[in-house]
């Protein structure tokens, strides 16, 4: 991987500026890393209904999805309420939708990574955060 991880997370805390949160204030930021290196990403958007709300994950994956990519290598993701000061921000873990989305596009040792700042961040597998994932398979007859 030619970028480093905390140039990823740098670009997902620049994403997270942009993010749309108007009810709960979480704003979230994701940077997701194709195999050939190009970064997509993505903003949390909420909607008064809340079922359109759209995650910053997802809305990185599906830019990246749409332009025709289909390989993937990282995603970091940063999040914290508005107003967080830089060092105070939580670990904040794609939820379970971003996760099956996930298992949609990339394999079992996809990197997740979670951070609070550049330097302190935490790395999974999506294996980890998505045992026994549903997939394409499970459709075979």
């Amino acid at each position: 991987m030619a970028l480093s991880y905390d140039d990823l997370i740098h670009q997902a805390f620049a994403a997270r500026e942009r993010a749309y949160v108007p009810y709960s204030g979480f704003m979230v930021g994701a940077a997701l890393l194709t195999r050939e290196g190009k970064v997509y990403t993505g903003c949390n958007i909420e909607n008064a209904a809340f079922t359109p709300t759209n995650c910053a994950e997802r809305t990185a994956f599906f830019k990246a999805v749409y332009e025709g990519e289909r390989r993937f290598d990282a995603i970091a993701v940063v999040g914290g309420m508005s107003g967080t000061q830089a060092g105070a921000f939580p670990y904040t873990f794609p939820c379970g939708v971003c996760r099956q989305v996930m298992a949609e596009f990339c394999g079992e040792d996809f990197t997740i990574i979670v951070a609070k700042s550049p330097g302190d961040y935490k790395l999974f597998s999506l294996r980890e955060l998505l045992p026994e994932a549903f997939g394409p398979g499970d459709l075979d007859h």
